[in-house]
């Protein structure tokens, strides 16, 4: 695996693969790995003849009273991890790299931005789209892989993707979830013992509103309703937001006619985790 760590070089290694006809897929990470990410490379293997992937633990899209500074690094493992999954170029860059000194412009998806995530993290999705425009001028792959945990997330950059005509393909990968449901994610690393148990409350509040809408329920509200009633079940946490917007504008719906979007964020002492599911209007029938 090859290291990259600046721009002239990521982009040279990519347009030369592209000029002999290879297939590019691409996995933007921010580091401290796990199987979700992991499952994101596996697909892209799949689908592209070489795969790159990056490491940046992007400043911009962390508030002023968020975890930045102790967003966990692990580089020489989550090398190893890459090495052993077959990543061929691993772009590295330094923030200096990133958002040269002076740097003033800034990539927004208005209104949609300012949903879900984007209403309790003001900013945080300005600083994702930015940060993905970059990467994906620097790499131009033809496709980059998400997951579905960051369904907000992969919605706003479908947006800009198609709003800013940038040649790649958006593929989005199913949520990898522990044995006991709670979805993988970097910052599950930061909850205590007990704190664990009870994030297990994000994914009992999503089972119960997708029981309940194969039961027959579609009311948005009765439905949030109920997942709400299991969130009561566990004081300890602390409900962020819980929503059911339409998968591809995130606007708030009231009745579900085809596809919806259930999406939860909480907190457990100071860790925010999110989690969703796709509810299916076929799925009833």
């Amino acid at each position: 695996m090859r290291i990259i760590q600046n721009t002239v070089d990521m982009r040279e290694a990519s347009r030369g693969l592209r000029r002999v006809g290879k297939r590019v897929g691409f996995v933007p990470t921010m580091g401290a790995l796990h199987e979700g990410h992991l499952s994101l490379v596996r697909a892209a293997k799949t689908q592209c003849d070489v795969v790159a992937a990056s490491i940046f633990v992007n400043p911009t899209q962390f508030g002023p009273n968020e975890d930045f500074s102790k967003y966990p690094r692990t580089f020489e493992r989550d090398c190893e991890l890459f090495t052993k999954e077959g990543i061929e170029l691993l772009f590295a860059p330094a923030v200096e790299e990133m958002y040269p000194a002076g740097a003033v412009t800034y990539v927004t998806v208005e209104s949609m931005s300012e949903r879900l995530c984007g209403k309790s993290r003001p900013g945080h999705f300005r600083g994702v789209t930015t940060v993905v425009s970059k990467l994906f001028n620097i790499v131009e792959p033809d496709v980059a892989f998400f997951g579905q945990k960051d369904a907000a997330q992969v919605a706003i950059i479908r947006r800009m993707v198609r709003d800013l005509n940038i040649p790649v393909e958006i593929a989005v990968c199913s949520i990898v979830r522990e044995a006991d449901g709670l979805a993988m994610s970097s910052r599950n690393t930061y909850l205590d013992p007990q704190q664990r148990k009870a994030a297990l409350v994000l994914y009992k509040s999503l089972q119960e509103m997708k029981h309940c809408f194969e039961s027959g329920e579609s009311n948005t509200g009765k439905l949030a309703e109920q997942g709400r009633k299991v969130f009561a079940q566990e004081p300890s946490v602390r409900l962020d937001y819980l929503e059911i917007v339409d998968p591809d504008n995130l606007e708030a719906i009231g009745k579900i006619d085809n596809t919806a979007l259930v999406a939860v964020a909480a907190f457990l002492g100071a860790t925010r985790l999110i989690d969703n599911i796709v509810l299916l209007r076929e799925s009833v029938r």
